[in-house]
C-alpha cells in the first residue's frame, strides 16, 4: 500500500513539496536534499494516490517521474493542472523530446533529466517558486491590466479574455502572454523570454518557449499556420502585434 510520508524534522517556512517516483532510492534522495533545505516533504510512488495528496494537501510544489505506475506523470500534471496552480516538475530518465513537449503541452512549469544533480533540480525549482510568488509579480510588472482591443489581460486576477470570453491558460501560459503583452510591438528573443520566466540563463536548446507559443496562438484568436498576433521572427524571436488585436475590434 502506498502512503504520504512526511521526511526532514525541520519546519519549512510554509513551502512544502510532494515527489512522486516509484524508485524509492531517487525518491529518498531527493525527500532528503529538499527536507536538508527546510522543505516539508511528501512522498508517493504511485500517480494516481498523488493526485489525491495534491487535491488534499495542496503543495506548493511536485516533482514527479514521467514513469510512475497507475497515472503517470504525464497524465498526473494534466489531471491536477484543472485545480492546482502550484510548480509542476517532471523528471524523465528517457532522452525523448516528445515527452518534455508533451510535458510542457500538458502544464508542466519545468521538464528535468534525472540524470540531473539534486542541486540542479533545487535551483530549477526555486526559480519556479520565484517566479510565481505575489510580491515577485508585485515588484516585476508596473501596469496590472493590459487592454489590447477585443484582449484584456490582468496580472492581479491572473485572468485574460478574448472578445469578453475568458482565456483558459495554464499558469505558465498565462506568464508568457502577460510578457509578451507587456512588450506589445517589440521583438523579445527567446534568451529575454527565458530568463524572464525562468530565472535562469538559456542553454539553447530548450523548446518550452516555443511549445507555449505555439498552446498560446489559437487561444487569443491567432492562426497557428500563418499567425499575425503572436508573429515568429526568423533568428530572433516573438513579437506580439498590438495592431492585430484592434482590426476588428467594434
Amino acid at each position: 500500500m502506498t502512503m504520504a510520508v512526511k521526511a526532514g524534522s525541520v519546519r519549512s517556512k510554509g513551502k512544502t513539496v510532494l515527489i512522486v517516483d516509484h524508485d524509492a532510492i531517487n525518491r529518498r534522495r531527493l525527500a532528503d536534499y529538499f527536507a536538508a533545505h527546510q522543505f516539508d516533504v511528501l512522498e508517493e510512488e504511485d500517480g494516481r494516490a498523488a493526485l489525491n495528496i495534491i487535491a488534499e494537501c495542496v503543495p506548493d510544489a511536485v516533482i514527479a517521474d514521467v514513469d510512475v505506475p497507475g497515472d503517470n506523470g504525464l497524465t498526473l500534471c494534466k489531471l491536477s493542472r484543472t485545480h492546482y496552480d502550484g510548480a509542476f516538475i517532471l523528471l524523465s530518465s528517457r532522452a525523448d523530446e516528445l515527452d518534455q513537449v508533451m510535458g510542457l503541452d500538458m502544464g508542466a512549469d519545468d521538464f528535468i533529466s534525472k540524470k540531473a544533480s539534486v542541486r540542479l533540480l533545487g535551483a530549477r525549482l526555486m526559480a519556479v517558486l520565484r517566479r510565481s510568488s505575489p510580491d515577485v509579480k508585485r515588484t516585476t510588472h508596473l501596469h496590472e491590466r493590459l487592454d489590447l482591443g477585443d484582449l484584456v489581460i490582468d496580472n492581479t486576477m491572473r485572468e485574460a479574455w478574448l472578445k469578453g470570453e475568458t482565456i483558459d491558460l495554464t499558469s505558465a501560459e498565462f506568464d508568457l502572454l502577460w510578457l509578451l503583452c507587456s512588450h506589445a510591438g517589440k521583438i523579445l528573443t527567446r534568451e529575454e523570454i527565458f530568463t524572464a520566466l525562468r530565472g535562469i540563463e538559456y542553454d539553447g536548446q530548450d523548446r518550452s518557449v516555443d511549445v507555449r507559443v505555439s498552446r498560446i496562438r489559437p487561444k487569443v484568436g491567432d492562426d497557428p499556420d500563418h499567425p499575425r498576433r503572436i508573429k515568429t521572427v526568423r533568428s530572433k524571436g516573438y513579437l506580439l502585434v498590438e495592431d492585430a488585436f484592434t482590426d476588428d475590434y467594434e
